[in-house]
């Protein structure tokens, strides 16, 4: 007897081989008045893939996707990339995944190399969820759980151009890659130039805007953008070759916290830590408190537990037979929310202020 095994399945499928060839073997121990299985219903597998395992938000994510996982009773599995951008090591995560028989993976996509792995694993039946990234397209996953990027984007623009109230913006623009399309990067970039008034060009495309012109309260001068990896040290040396083009930046844009943070070291090294403000996204707690000590003056929220408790769920009750959720209206994804953490709120900019960020922060 030969038994074809295959995607998520395989696993499976194997026990149920085993059993049937048993059952071959020992028709008694089998029959109909064996009272059926004599089981419990399986567990749902899943595989969590982030984009590395030491950022706070993919730890945060981690973390409550294993909480998720056991209240719903999932079997989960955590895989990560060995650095954000490392499309390698999430590949071989899929595989595994895949090779595993799993229900569905959860993935923080490193890039668009990863596609054709997650497009074979949705081919050998597997639910493909992108939590926090989307991918490009949008349509290589079947449901994305995410922060609106450009609206986090949008918000630290939209403060940071009140906050200056009328003074010539000289910007530095800390980003992730410069070598690798990421829509999380270029969303929040452009964002926060649509926040600040500032025209943009190719929207998926970080630094092809005019690099002088006006915004929403003046003058502007884009003095850099600068690759930072979303971590201190590329925030700092950013940080440092944009002073080394202009020493009067005033406005630090920052992908994430811990690359706004790393900037504030350079700025503070050069002895322009008052002169500057430093905007960032993520919200987690140890960020909500460099806002609070004055370190990044704002920052926009995300919710990466949101993000994992939803994706958890969603797995379970698709392997339950259930209908997928629907994207939110209006977008490729389905939102998890977003939220301006600032203690010096700008008139018309819905914000909170950092003892409510601390509330609702993760990490």
């Amino acid at each position: 007897m030969t038994i074809q095994l295959n995607g998520r399945n395989a696993r499976r499928g194997l026990t149920a081989a085993i059993g049937l060839t048993t059952c071959l073997t020992i028709v008694t121990a089998c029959g109909s008045g064996g009272g059926g299985s004599g089981g419990g219903e399986e567990e749902t597998a899943v595989t969590l893939i982030t984009k590395d395992s030491t950022n706070p938000f993919f730890v945060a994510m981690q973390e409550g996707a294993k909480k998720a996982a056991d209240a719903e009773g999932v079997d989960l599995s955590v895989e990560a990339g060995a650095q954000d951008g490392d499309e390698a090591g999430q590949i071989d995560a899929i595989e595994n995944a895949i090779a595993s028989g799993d229900d569905g993976i959860l993935i923080t996509p490193n890039g668009p190399g990863v596609n054709a792995a997650i497009e074979d694993a949705r081919a050998q039946g597997m639910y493909v969820i992108a939590l926090d990234t989307p991918t490009d397209p949008p349509d290589v996953v079947d449901i994305t759980f995410a922060t609106d990027n450009f609206k986090a984007g949008q918000l630290i623009g939209e403060w940071a151009a009140g906050t200056l109230d009328g003074e010539k913006a000289t910007i530095a623009m800390l980003d992730l890659f410069n070598d690798q399309v990421v829509s999380v990067d270029y969303n929040r970039d452009q964002g926060f130039l649509n926040g600040m008034g500032i025209d943009t060009a190719d929207p998926k495309v970080n630094g092809d805007e005019e690099a002088t012109g006006q915004y929403s309260g003046g003058e502007y001068e884009i003095v850099c953008n600068e690759p930072t990896g979303g971590n201190g040290e590329g925030g700092k040396t950013g940080m440092e070759n944009c002073l080394a083009q202009n020493p009067d930046i005033n406005v630090v844009y920052s992908i994430n916290e811990p690359s706004g943070a790393g900037a504030y070291g350079a700025l503070e090294a050069a002895g322009k830590e008052d002169q500057a403000i430093i905007v960032s996204v993520d919200g987690g707690c140890e960020g909500v408190r460099q806002v609070e000590q004055g370190i990044l003056d704002a920052t926009a929220q995300q919710y990466p537990l949101d993000m994992a408790k939803l994706g958890i769920e969603e797995i379970k009750s698709i392997a339950e037979g259930n209908d997928p959720r629907e994207e939110t209206e209006g977008l490729e994804f389905f939102d998890t929310g977003v939220a301006l953490v600032a203690d010096k709120p700008v008139e018309g900019v819905e914000s909170i202020d950092t003892a409510e960020g601390l509330e609702l922060c993760w990490g």
